[in-house]
C-alpha cells in the first residue's frame, strides 16, 4: 500500500476519527456527569473558574479505536500497543474520577509501557553521533531506554495540559509531523494510525478550546503521549529512532522542554518530581500578560515550527530549503503578530489607567 492510496486511506481515517470524536464528546460529557468527573477549580494552577467536566479523550481514544480497527493494519505490534492503550486510559478514567495518587499512576504507566515492549516494540538500535552510517546496539539496555521514553512522553503530555485546547492542539500538530515523516519513510501503516489519532484529536477540539466545554483529562494527555511515543519508535522508527531520537525529540520538543523543566525545578526546591505546581511554560506565559487563547497559540506556533524542523531532518535537497523556507516565514509571521499584539494590550493598559 503505497502512493495515492495511502494518502486516500489515511484521509478517511482521519475523517472517520474525527466525525465519531465529535459525536461521541457530548455523550462522553454526560458520562462524565454521572461518573463525577468534574474539574472543580480549588488552587492557583486551574486556570477555569467553575467547574467543568474531564476524561473527554475517551472520545478521543474511542474515534481513534475505531478508524484504526477499520482502516488500519492490527499486527502484533500494533495489538500490543493498543493493549498498553487500554490499560493507560482505564487508569486515567479512574484518575479522572477519585485522583489516585502519582505513584499508582506511575506503576500504570511502566505496566502500559512494558506490554508493548514484550512484543518487541522498543529501540534496538541508535545512530552513533560521531560516526556516520554506524549504529549503537543497546542490547539489554533497549528495555529500560524504551520504558523511559513510553512512560516519560505519557507525563509530559499530561504535565503540558494546563490550558484550554493546549494538549490536544500540539498532540494534534505531533501526530499530522510523525504521520508526515511516516510517509517519507515508507511506513504506510504508521501514516494511516497517526492520521487517525490527528483526526480524534480535531474532532474534540471543537468543545476543548477556550473557553472549554469539557476537558480531556488524564484520560486524553495520558493516552495520547502514549500513542505519539509508541508510534515513534515502530516500524522502521523502531530500528534506527530515526537519527538518535533526534526526530521524536524534536516533535515533542514542548512538552519534553517543559516536563524536564519541571522535574529539575521541583528537585532544586525539595519536591517529588511528580508534585504538581504553577511553573510550567503556559502558566508563565499566563504570568507575563497573555490571557489562554494568546499563550496556546503561541505554544502552538512553537510546535509547528518544531514539526517543520523534525520533518527537515528526514529530507534532503530542494525539499528541505523549502521547509526550511517556511518555517522561517512562518516564525516571522508570529513574532510580527505577537508584538502587535504585546502593543495592543500595553496601549490599552494605558487608556485603562
Amino acid at each position: 500500500m503505497f502512493g495515492n492510496s495511502v494518502v486516500i486511506t489515511s484521509a478517511l481515517a482521519f475523517a472517520t476519527a474525527l466525525l465519531l470524536a465529535f459525536m461521541l464528546t457530548p455523550v462522553v460529557k454526560a458520562f462524565a456527569y454521572k461518573i463525577g468527573a468534574v474539574d472543580v477549580p480549588k488552587d492557583n494552577r486551574r486556570m477555569h473558574k467553575t467547574p467543568i467536566p474531564r476524561v473527554g479523550g475517551l472520545a478521543i481514544y474511542l474515534g481513534f479505536l475505531a478508524s484504526v480497527l477499520i482502516f488500519g493494519r492490527i499486527d502484533s505490534d500494533m495489538k500490543a500497543i493498543l493493549l498498553g492503550s487500554v490499560v493507560i486510559v482505564l487508569f486515567g478514567i479512574v484518575d479522572d474520577v477519585v485522583a489516585l495518587k502519582p505513584s499508582t499512576k506511575f506503576i500504570g504507566q511502566i505496566v502500559a509501557a512494558l506490554i508493548p515492549i514484550m512484543s518487541n516494540v522498543k529501540v534496538s538500535l541508535l545512530t552513533n553521533p560521531f560516526k556516520s552510517g554506524e549504529y549503537i546496539e543497546l542490547g539489554i539496555f533497549s528495555i529500560p531506554i524504551t520504558v523511559i521514553w513510553i512512560v516519560g512522553m505519557t507525563n509530559a503530555v499530561n504535565f503540558i495540559d494546563g490550558l484550554d485546547g493546549l494538549a490536544c492542539g500540539v498532540s494534534s500538530i505531533a501526530s499530522l509531523t510523525v504521520f508526515t515523516i511516516a510517509l517519507l519513510v515508507s511506513e504506510p501503516y504508521i501514516a494511516i494510525t497517526m492520521a487517525a489519532l490527528a483526526g480524534a484529536c480535531f474532532g474534540f477540539l471543537p468543545y476543548n478550546l477556550n473557553p472549554a466545554q469539557i476537558f480531556m483529562g488524564d484520560t486524553g494527555s495520558m493516552f495520547l503521549g502514549y500513542m505519539l511515543a509508541t508510534l515513534s519508535i515502530t516500524g522502521l522508527f523502531k530500528l534506527y529512532a530515526i537519527i538518535s531520537f533526534i526526530v521524536p525529540f524534536i516533535i515533542l520538543g514542548l512538552p519534553i522542554f517543559d516536563t524536564g523543566f519541571a522535574i529539575v525545578r521541583r528537585i532544586l526546591k525539595g519536591q517529588s518530581p511528580l508534585q504538581a505546581d504553577r511553573g510550567h511554560v503556559h502558566h508563565r506565559l499566563i504570568d507575563m500578560g497573555f490571557d489562554q487563547k494568546q499563550s496556546v497559540a503561541i505554544l502552538y506556533a512553537v510546535s509547528v515550527v518544531l514539526g517543520l524542523a523534525a520533518v527537515i531532518f528526514t529530507t534532503s535537497g530542494e525539499m528541505k530549503i523549502a521547509i526550511f523556507t517556511v518555517a522561517v516565514l512562518f516564525c516571522l509571521f508570529f513574532a510580527i503578530n505577537i508584538k502587535s499584539s504585546g502593543k495592543k494590550r500595553h496601549d490599552d493598559g494605558k487608556e485603562g489607567k
